[in-house]
């Protein structure tokens, strides 16, 4: 049976891993089999990441240059442009981007590419996982068909599983390793060979019965996030219109230790995921004539905060008896999320066209940015690029606002409080003890 040849390979560790894809998904996992003793080829398309894989050097913040280095050093580790290597691989992990169409629907193309590439280089004896964040459906109505059409047989010639990633770029407590992996194979065999594989690398494993079954959990947890935190920005929204301090108000509900679970607003949704998977679980519940009103509600807020952050702005300046069109706004923070350089998405970006839109002159402070551009973000225009400014006192105390869009844990508030004369908090990150000695005025989400 293959997959007795497969889980043979795989409890001696001579299994080749093979990943298709090194960006926040891929490097840490193929890193993580790499130090466990598992040989791995990593497969991409952009070569200066290749490159800095087979030099030894990480671009990925979770991943140090030392278990990276470590893993090329012990001939654990190699990176190519050269898919054909894919024959090579016992296992095969896809884990490509997801995004969607300007229409709001899938955009398939980069798991049909890897697909693709996998198809063309398939043999007996293989183990293939996609990992992509994707509607249920994808490995048995696309990926199945696609292995099966040169005539190579599911559980004769090649297992197929999906298990949804669950990385989160930055947090240090929880990374590959000790976070649970959810399988669930197109057969059952995939499914317990799935299971077997990556119980080599991560603490527990929790097989479920369908690929279909693995893929709407990935949904339902981040469309879960998403509609929370929709019910957040609403609530600070209301908060904000009866007086109330947001913040204040969550603080308080959290301290219930049962059937609650505290959600943060702030100036929009952010990354790669909690964006865009509700949108894959809606267009997916249309195929089948279900309206999912929930999502719809979540994303209409959610989308809506950064307008709501230049209404403050826009508001906050007109008490100071100056217009949006000609202040000079600095922007902290332009990653969707402290302490990483992931832009993705980021609602900051969103706040940044809308201000300029009105004639602000926007500049930015995010000591993991050093450029900030326009192309890949659902914004309303495609301006100018814009370039990381060193936070000087000069900088802050010309600026006539200054926004905190992303609460980077190294930038001093305490001086930016000092420096600064009108300052936007949409991240609460001006704590009570700042804030009460402060001379700037603060507005607060």
């Amino acid at each position: 049976m293959i997959k007795n040849e497969i889980e043979k390979r795989i409890t001696e560790k001579s299994a080749v891993i093979g990943v298709v894809g090194l960006g926040y998904v891929g490097l840490p996992l193929i890193a993580e089999f790499g130090l466990k003793g598992f040989t791995g080829i990593g497969f991409e398309v952009d070569a200066e990441k290749v490159e800095s894989v087979n030099a030894g050097r990480s671009y990925i913040v979770d991943v140090t240059n030392e278990n990276i280095k470590k893993c090329v050093d012990d001939g654990r580790l190699t990176a190519t442009t050269d898919f054909s290597q894919l024959s090579k691989c016992d296992a095969i992990i896809i884990c490509v981007p997801t995004p969607l169409r300007k229409t709001k629907d899938p955009d398939m193309s980069f798991i049909l590419s890897a697909g693709g590439q996998i198809q063309k280089y398939q043999r007996h004896g293989q183990l293939i996982i996609l990992e992509s964040t994707t509607y249920p459906g994808t490995t048995d109505e696309i990926l199945l068909p696609m292995f099966e059409e040169k005539g190579c047989k599911l559980d004769e010639d090649f297992l197929l599983a999906f298990s949804p990633e669950r990385v989160d770029p930055g947090n240090p407590q929880f990374q590959t390793h000790n976070i649970p992996k959810v399988v669930g194979g197109v057969s059952k065999d995939s499914t317990e060979a799935a299971a077997l594989l990556y119980s080599q690398i991560v603490g527990e494993v929790h097989p479920v019965s369908s690929a279909r079954v693995a893929e709407a959990c990935k949904l339902w947890e981040n469309t879960f996030r998403a509609i929370n935190i929709g019910m957040a920005n609403e609530m600070a929204r209301l908060c904000n219109a009866l007086g109330i301090d947001t913040w204040e108000v969550v603080r308080a509900a959290a301290t219930k230790p049962f059937g609650f679970m505290p959600f943060y607003p702030g100036p929009g949704i952010g990354g790669h995921c909690i964006p865009l998977d509700p949108h894959y679980l809606s267009w997916k519940a249309r195929q089948h004539g279900f309206d999912s009103q929930f999502i719809s509600l979540a994303e209409q807020v959610n989308s809506n905060m950064p307008g709501y952050v230049v209404k403050l702005v826009q508001h906050a300046l007109n008490d100071e008896k100056k217009a949006v069109n000609g202040s000079k706004v600095l922007v902290l923070g332009v990653a969707y999320k402290k302490d990483i350089d992931d832009m993705r998405e980021s609602p900051a970006l969103s706040v940044i066209d809308l201000l300029r839109a009105k004639g602000a002159e926007v500049i930015y402070h995010d000591p993991f940015v050093p450029e900030v551009t326009f192309d890949h973000a659902y914004t309303i225009g495609d301006g100018e690029p814009l370039y990381n400014q060193d936070l000087t006192d000069d900088l802050m105390k010309n600026s006539d606002c200054v926004v905190i869009c992303t609460e980077h844990s190294d930038i001093d508030y305490n001086r930016v409080c000092e420096q600064s004369k009108l300052i936007v908090d949409t991240r609460n990150a001006l704590s009570p003890d700042i804030r009460n000695g402060s001379h700037a005025k603060i507005v607060r989400l």
